[in-house]
């Protein structure tokens, strides 16, 4: 296959806009080019590895892909073809997304059990893993911004479909922490990484991570998951308050009222919070903490400004919030003194959960996907972490309902009251669940979990907006919350 295989390039052009992990849904594909193109596997069907330069509004992103290769194209695999190729530089047939063709994922552990170079491709193997080679990958059907593949019960395998030049924090952070024997995450089997020096390939000595290969948690439930049947149960309850209105019009519900029903949550919230703290201590032990000084911490809070007007700018409708953003930024650049800082997770929520047989364990540390790499790998203060978790409550709390669209004003006030109550409540176990296990009491440092959680907020809407956006509601009504009347943002579920 040749770089400059333009039909290919055509199909490509078209194809990626439709996928869930490509970063640019809110602009047109300015220029595609294939940066570098490696055959993993030969006949039929063939296997290729492609590293994609896509230009938009002046700027590159890189993206990976595995091509499949067919003749006839089997019925399960239509849903992914991308197109055909008539004979162009070789390839006669249809090519499709690889990753869910279960013939074609098997030499990707071969290579990394065997610790292979292909190309500019390095295949690694952690020292004392052993990596199963006899397994077919499943593409798991986990909401991400990546594709990870499941091989049997033994592996699970993240493909960075979006690039950052270098080593993924992901990989660098889970190897440090498999090597101090953390509780709370999946063991490194392997990793995939593309040589430095090679178009997309990094800078210097350092490699671009491509893959990680790690232990898969069989007994395993999604956290996301979880709290989502939660709030279903909760949301099922009837409508009306347990108890009389005060005042006619006045009627709410209390988080104790949302641990009446089944199904409730704030145990497992509780758990999630001493498990974070523990998880904090360990990242603290392998890379050490640091001090920010008060202009490192006026610093961060001009970014938060910075990332504010950039999102107003691009995303009219968390304006009218502006104001009350800008005001717990800048509470927190008066008070502004010295901070303990250190590495954290960086993107943290329930989708980057799981609960097992033992307890709670901890994905995903790569950061957040809009972030530069440097960004993604700067010491932070680990309330950052705590309050994307809240951040995540208030997601599930109101995600079923923003999904059924437009509902009666009544029916959709008194759901909105019930969420309320559902966030409060699991708001608090997490943060006194953390500060029992060790961590900074949130409730003892309001305005910075206050800040961070308004950032946190700001960057969903971008988020959203550019690849979701079906999702921009939930963000947008959670906020209306915090910064309206009565809403204090971090402080209210902490006191």
């Amino acid at each position: 296959m040749s770089p400059s295989d333009h039909s290919l390039v055509r199909l490509l052009a078209g194809w990626l806009p439709g996928q869930r992990w490509f970063g640019g849904k809110d602009g047109p594909i300015d220029d595609l080019a294939i940066g570098t193109a490696t055959e993993l596997h030969t006949g039929e069907p063939g296997l290729h590895h492609l590293i994609l330069d896509v230009r938009q509004s002046g700027s590159v992103e890189r993206y990976q892909l595995l091509l499949g290769v067919r003749r006839e194209l089997p019925g399960p695999l239509r849903p992914v073809e991308i197109g055909r190729l008539t004979g162009e530089h070789g390839i006669d047939g249809h090519v499709y997304d690889a990753v869910h063709d279960p013939e074609l994922t098997r030499p990707l552990l071969a290579h990394m059990a065997d610790a292979t170079t292909v190309g500019p491709l390095r295949f690694r193997r952690a020292p004392a893993a052993v990596i199963r080679t006899d397994l077919d990958g499943v593409p798991s059907t986990a909401e991400q911004s990546n594709t990870s593949l499941i091989f049997g019960d033994a592996h699970i395998l993240k493909l960075f479909r979006r690039l950052s030049t270098g080593v993924n924090p992901d990989l660098e952070v889970n190897l440090a922490l498999t090597r101090g024997g953390s509780e709370h995450v999946p063991a490194v089997h392997g990793w995939i990484e593309l040589e430095p020096g090679t178009d997309g390939g990094g800078a210097g000595d350092e490699p671009t991570t491509l893959a990680l290969l790690s232990e898969y948690l069989r007994s395993a439930t999604d956290g996301w998951q979880l709290a989502l049947t939660s709030v279903r149960d909760w949301l099922a309850q009837p409508t009306t308050p347990p108890g009389p209105a005060a005042v006619p019009g006045s009627e709410t519900f209390t988080a104790s009222d949302a641990g009446a029903a089944g199904g409730d949550f704030a145990a497992e919230a509780e758990r999630l919070g001493a498990a974070t703290a523990a998880v904090h201590r360990d990242l603290a032990a392998a890379f050490g903490v640091t001090r920010a000084t008060p202009a490192r911490v006026r610093d961060t809070v001009f970014a938060m400004n910075e990332q504010l007007d950039q999102v107003s700018a691009a995303v009219p409708e968390i304006r009218p919030h502006a104001h009350a953003l800008r005001e717990a930024f800048d509470e927190l650049a008066a008070g502004a003194g010295t901070l303990p800082v250190q590495r954290v997770h960086g993107d943290f929520h329930l989708g980057q959960v799981l609960r097992t047989d033992t307890g709670w364990m901890l994905l995903d540390f790569e950061g957040e996907p809009a972030r530069a790499p440097a960004e993604r790998r700067a010491p932070a203060h680990p309330l950052r972490d705590v309050a994307g978790m809240l951040r995540s409550f208030e997601y599930a709390a109101r995600f079923l309902v923003a999904r059924n669209g437009d509902l009666p004003p009544d029916t959709a006030d008194a759901l909105e009251l019930r969420a309320r109550a559902w966030t409060e409540r699991n708001r608090k176990a997490f943060c006194d669940g953390y500060a029992a296990a060790g961590g900074p009491d949130p409730a003892a440092h309001a305005a910075l979990v206050r800040a961070f959680e308004f950032d946190k907020a700001v960057y969903e809407i971008r988020y959203e907006a550019r690849n979701r956006p079906a999702w921009l509601p939930v963000p947008l009504k959670s906020l209306a919350h915090l910064t309206g009347p009565g809403g204090r943002g971090g402080q209210r579920s902490m006191e």
